[in-house]
């Protein structure tokens, strides 16, 4: 990296915490902190929305997932749009209505305390986690590329979110996102046309569109009925609805977003405005991710994209295999070059034959450069099993370092930076408010004053600042940040969702079979995740959204009617 470069990543990212700190240094009462004193506009709503589940995650895992697997992953959003249909009609018009700082107090009013503080455990769990793994996404990637200290990294990412989060509340993290969302999609508009202009000058864009097509990159729908896969239509519709109604309904760190709204009208068309930019955006973001595999049809490409695997795997024992691995990966990419310019050169022949022999031809050389990756993990695994051997995660960051000219590397790690910064400060928002209001104000201390309360919020929001760092530094990479991300909530969401619907539509279930419920169906699903998912993944893991849902839901008519009949019973037996 230039001076250049460290200047525009270095000005943005303070630019964003001093300026939400000025902009919101003055909050009066818990409701100003909190709520930001219900003063937020549709569009700030819908923009800080939006930012909150575009974490830096998102920016480098998806177009790394897009490289390897194609624009599949887009039908995980499938459900978002019925989701915050449902949301608008349903949740938004009852917390203004009553007037809630938390999801959670709805609860209670409904239920008992007992169920409400069960339900925001349960949230503290999932999201404090999420909040360490959102910090550790660029971290170790950033790290590994940069040769950056992987602890300090973690402790300055995690400090600039705390300053200004703790400072400005609500405000500051609504206020903040803004300028995010901004700097995120300007970056990421300038990456997708910058490998555009990289690509050979013969190559037009509708060109490359059937140079990924060839690769299987475009196959966006599958309406298979297998179980075991991740990513079908008929997951996104069904599990994806239920973790997004979920997470938007029911997670503070979304709900807290638009409980700031100055009305209802405001709250709806904020949730609304992100609905409708969503399923684009993130299909754009999945496009930028085919291109970069266009990109690297014709440009050399490392055999892993982790440098910090290949450094482990050349200082081992498993050195020279690993070189001839390299070797055979460069006499593919050579033959991979001719094969994509001849298949570009048929395309203009408009010969069926010679276009589908020239795909048949690219497949092959595919598979066999995908078997040579897969032989190479398995070396890096044998010299380091500590080391991350799937790279899926290395893939955008590489091209933006080794491709993009001065000033851009920059823009693009400022990028990532902010959506970590702007996902962890709604996240540790939402843990603090929920922390006070939730347990600390209900279940402790609930006759101090409003100032005791506001400054509790900053210390809660601050120590969960802190523990989010601690995960971080604990943390460990799996198959996929963003999937890791997703299996998290969606092991939590399925089983909070269906407490939340059966508070809304079963008005005749009460507190103690919720509770209960709740309790057995949470125990159900890590048992089910780690048998059929984790261990064997016998279904993909967004059926955990449904499955818990449903669970909960059944399990609560179950418990609520046995106990209802021991009640009949007792009435009715002689004294």
């Amino acid at each position: 990296m230039e001076r250049i470069d460290w200047i525009i990543l270095y000005t943005t990212l303070l630019f964003i915490v001093v300026y939400g700190t000025w902009k919101t240094k003055k909050n009066s009462s818990v409701k100003d902190y909190i709520l930001g004193n219900k003063e937020s506009k549709w569009w700030t709503i819908g923009l800080s929305v939006m930012a909150t589940q575009a974490s830096a995650i998102t920016f480098l895992s998806t177009p790394g997932q897009a490289f390897h697997d194609g624009m599949g992953f887009v039908q995980f959003y499938f459900g978002l749009p019925l989701a915050i249909i449902v949301i608008c009609m349903v949740f938004i018009p009852v917390y203004h209505r009553l007037k809630v700082y938390t999801a959670y107090e709805f609860l209670e009013q409904r239920f008992d305390l007992k169920t409400r503080t069960l339900t925001a455990i349960l949230f503290l769990i999932q999201r404090g986690l999420a909040a360490g793994i959102t910090i550790y996404a660029p971290s170790i990637i950033l790290s590994a590329v940069l040769g950056w200290d992987l602890k300090t990294l973690n402790i300055i990412i995690g400090t600039l979110v705390i300053i200004y989060t703790v400072a400005g509340g609500t405000k500051a993290v609504n206020v903040t996102q803004k300028q995010q969302m901004f700097v995120i999609m300007s970056g990421m508009f300038v990456a997708f046309f910058l490998i555009l202009h990289y690509l050979p000058d013969d190559l037009t864009f509708n060109k490359a569109l059937k140079v990924a097509g060839a690769n299987d990159k475009l196959d966006i729908l599958d309406f298979s009925l297998d179980a075991e896969s991740r990513y079908t239509f008929w997951s996104g519709i069904t599990g994806g609805f239920f973790l997004m109604l979920s997470y938007f309904g029911t997670d503070q760190s979304q709900v807290q977003r638009y409980l700031s709204g100055k009305s209802i009208r405001e709250s709806q068309l904020g949730l609304v405005f992100n609905g409708l930019l969503k399923v684009p955006m993130q299909f754009f973001i999945l496009l930028v991710g085919v291109m970069v595999f266009v990109f690297y049809q014709y440009h050399d490409s490392p055999l892993n994209f982790n440098p910090a695997a290949t450094e482990a795997v050349m200082n081992s024992s498993y050195a020279d295999e690993y070189q001839q691995l390299e070797r055979d990966h460069k006499s593919l990419e050579t033959r991979k070059k001719m094969a994509q310019e001849y298949y570009s050169g048929v395309l203009s022949v408009k010969d069926y034959q010679l276009v589908m022999a020239a795909k048949r031809k690219i497949k092959q050389i595919n598979l066999e450069e995908r078997e040579n990756r897969a032989r190479a993990r398995t070396l890096i695994e044998k010299a380091d099993p500590a080391i991350e051997t799937n790279d899926k995660d290395y893939v955008f960051i590489h091209f933006i370092l080794n491709n993009l000219p001065t000033g851009f590397i920059g823009l693009l790690l400022a990028v990532i930076l902010s959506a970590a910064m702007s996902s962890t400060a709604s996240e540790l928002n939402a843990l603090g408010t929920i922390t006070t209001m939730d347990l600390y104000k209900r279940n402790r201390n609930n006759s101090k004053d409003d100032r005791h309360y506001l400054a509790a919020s900053k210390w809660f929001t601050f120590l969960w600042g802190a523990i989010a760092i601690l995960f971080a530094n604990f943390g460990s990479l799996v198959d996929n940040l963003i999937q890791l991300v997703n299996i998290i909530g969606s092991v939590f969401y399925g089983n909070v969702l269906g407490i939340f619907l059966l508070a809304f539509f079963f008005r005749f279930i009460r507190g103690n079979a919720v509770f209960w419920a709740a309790l057995i169906t949470q125990s159900i699903i890590f048992f089910i995740y780690y048998r059929f998912v984790y261990l064997e993944e016998h279904i993909g893991y967004l059926w955990l959204n449904f499955i818990g849902c449903v669970l909960v839901i059944l399990i609560a008519i179950l418990l609520e009617g046995i106990q209802r009949s021991f009640k009949k019973g007792r009435a009715l037996s002689p004294e």
